[in-house]
């Protein structure tokens, strides 16, 4: 459907304002018109000026604060999973039930997971040799040893294989590459350049959700601790955190457009942090 009120909505308009032939038993039993239907599917998409409800959005973000806190703060290290996995789920029922999201809106097609899985894995590849590169050369050896990697072999494991994947990357993925996105995007059909305003929003609030997850790096990484310490050092830190973060989430933004599946930033997401995590612990040891 055109947004110019051409196509389906003229058999409408013709319908009502067409005079009505009398002696024709006909018209008064006339048949749906068959663009009834695109009609309704177009309103339901919001393309025909209504515009979306509030409260999806706001209990979306709200959500996400509370997390936030909760997982940085509050719950202990054993409910880490469980929680954002939880928060994952509510995240996806308040996008597909409350605002009508599809799952290629948000990027869950069942159809374009081969396509993210070459895509992420060609350039998780691709990282793999950045971070070897860094891993071997003197001048940033010292940037991978970090005080968090100094943990057991099975502890390393754990991190790497579940609390990665299942805390962190799935619920930030779903959030930020997936729901936020898709709402955004519902509500940016009227904006030029309206899926790239999307996609930037959703970057940026993912660069502040790393502001706790940055308070202490400058603490547990040696190098920015002696680079800059104390409260100078934290403020460096949380600040390269959330622009570092919210250009990563515009990479990965692209990555789930070009791959049409979340596949793609859910794999490079998860290279990023269990790479880290592995080769840090290999320098530590």
């Amino acid at each position: 459907m055109r947004r110019d009120g051409s196509g389906s909505t003229g058999g409408i308009v013709r319908a009502v304002t067409e005079p009505v032939d009398p002696t024709d038993h006909g018209a008064a039993e006339t048949e749906p018109h068959p663009s009834d239907d695109a009609v309704h599917a177009a309103l339901a998409r919001h393309d025909l000026g209504t515009s979306p409800s509030r409260w999806p959005m706001v209990t979306v973000l709200g959500t996400l604060v509370v997390s936030n806190v909760m997982a940085n703060q509050v719950i202990p290290s054993w409910a880490y999973v469980p929680w954002n996995c939880g928060v994952a789920v509510v995240l996806l029922i308040v996008a597909v039930r409350g605002d009508g999201c599809s799952t290629d809106e948000l990027g869950l097609a069942a159809r374009k997971v081969p396509d993210g899985l070459r895509w992420g894995g060609a350039l998780s590849a691709g990282l793999l040799a950045v971070y070897l590169i860094g891993m071997f050369n003197p001048l940033t050896r010292d940037l991978f040893k970090d005080d968090r990697a100094d943990i057991t072999l099975a502890q390393l494991a754990w991190q790497a294989l579940v609390m990665v994947p299942l805390g962190t990357v799935l619920m930030e993925e779903i959030a930020f590459r997936g729901v936020l996105p898709a709402m955004f995007r519902r509500r940016f059909t009227r904006h030029a350049n309206g899926p790239l305003r999307a996609d930037l929003l959703a970057a940026l609030l993912f660069g502040f959700w790393h502001v706790l997850p940055s308070w202490n790096v400058n603490e547990v990484n040696p190098v920015f601790r002696d680079l800059l310490p104390g409260p100078l050092g934290r403020t460096a830190a949380i600040t390269a955190g959330v622009i570092g973060t919210g250009a990563a989430g515009m990479g990965l933004s692209w990555l789930r457009n070009r791959s049409d599946s979340l596949t793609a930033p859910m794999l490079m997401h998860w290279s990023t942090n269990s790479l880290g995590y592995v080769l840090s612990w290999i320098v530590q040891h």
